[in-house]
């Protein structure tokens, strides 16, 4: 089984890994399964703009962060249903669960953070962790932005991208961890697809853009952890050219340069 999680360690972000991004030179492994260089998903043209409407989000608060976020999670099965529907796409919707994730959940080796969130494809599961880090400053877009990256595995799992990401063939863990990289960042493009076509309806700023993408940029692969989120700055990178764009089809990390995957 695969990574498709997103955790939080301490930090005044409180989002994602936080840490120093490791560098180093990135090798080539071309994909070559077209199942993800040309999904139909890349063919379905811009995501539709759709209201939104972002409730409140009390400091501290787990109850609000939940009621928060399932107000989200209805945006995205209204929006990506629309979508996916309208290209003759399979669709339906994610379970979302909420609470402790239980050891061997997706049979994934759960970690001890406080908070994180993991999607189980098998299932078509949510599940959210919500812990002190993520409420402490839950008005940030970094709440919108972790649903709607979960969301995107959802996504990927619905169109077949999930099942050939899972049977793609590597020749060691510099290679595994770069398609789990691939298939990470591709997350947080679909992310940035979402956030731009609701972007209007949101009570936002540019100073709340500015901050994810500051948080953004300094998240990614933690020092001494396994390279499997990618740098932040191409977490930044991906999640920009999603809402650049609002268009799935930019979302192709499987063809990207091995830099950009990073």
């Amino acid at each position: 089984m695969r990574i498709r999680m997103i955790t939080a360690l301490t930090g005044a972000a409180g989002f994602l890994l936080a840490g120093t991004a490791l560098t180093g030179t990135a090798h080539a492994y071309p994909v070559k399964d077209e199942a993800l260089t040309k999904s139909k998903l890349y063919s379905t043209g811009k995501l539709a703009e759709t209201e939104c409407a972002e409730p409140s989000v009390k400091a501290g608060s787990v109850p609000s962060a939940r009621k928060y976020w399932t107000k989200i999670h209805s945006c995205l099965n209204d929006s990506w249903k629309t979508h996916l529907t309208k290209a003759g796409l399979p669709f339906s919707e994610p379970v979302l669960k909420f609470g402790r994730i239980p050891k061997g959940f997706c049979g994934y080796e759960i970690g001890k953070e406080n908070s994180q969130a993991y999607y189980c494809a098998e299932s078509k599961t949510v599940h959210v962790q919500l812990g002190k880090d993520w409420v402490e400053e839950a008005d940030d877009l970094f709440l919108l932005h972790a649903a709607a990256e979960l969301y995107g595995f959802h996504v990927m799992n619905l169109v077949g991208i999930d099942k050939a990401f899972e049977a793609a063939p590597y020749s060691g863990k510099n290679e595994m961890n770069e398609q789990i990289r691939r298939n990470s960042l591709q997350g947080d493009c679909l992310s940035g697809v979402f956030l731009r076509s609701v972007w209007s309806s949101l009570d936002r700023s540019s100073r709340d853009w500015r901050e994810l993408q500051g948080i953004l940029k300094s998240s990614g692969d933690a020092k001494g952890a396994e390279r499997v989120y990618g740098k932040g700055s191409n977490r930044l990178h991906w999640t920009k050219r999603g809402y650049a764009t609002g268009d799935p089809a930019s979302c192709n990390t499987w063809t990207a340069s091995p830099a950009k995957v990073a």
